[in-house]
């Protein structure tokens, strides 16, 4: 499934500023940014439930939020995008 995640944490204080990074490098480890709080990930069930489960324990309740937007397995044919950066294709070669 391609599911869109989009968070803002709260980093008035060092806690805030290190939950943003623990947050963004988890999105890292499961999809790619594609704005600077908005990350991609095209996972299976399982992953998504381990991936969902490390932003929970990462966030904070009372001062962060975080939102999921599940675009289904034709994920990349709902997505308009225009300007800069253009995101690589997830399905496509990876090359290094």
């Amino acid at each position: 499934m391609w599911v869109l995640i989009t968070y803002d944490v709260n980093t008035e204080s060092s806690d805030g500023r290190r939950r943003l990074r623990r947050v963004a490098k988890t999105c890292e480890s499961y999809g790619q940014r594609v704005q600077k709080s908005v990350f991609e990930a095209q996972v299976d069930d399982g992953t998504w439930a381990e991936f969902r489960g490390r932003l929970l324990r990462e966030y904070d309740v009372s001062q962060d939020s975080l939102r999921f937007y599940f675009l289904g397995e034709d994920g990349p044919r709902r997505i308009e995008h225009h300007g800069r950066d253009q995101s690589r294709d997830m399905e496509g070669p990876l090359i290094l």
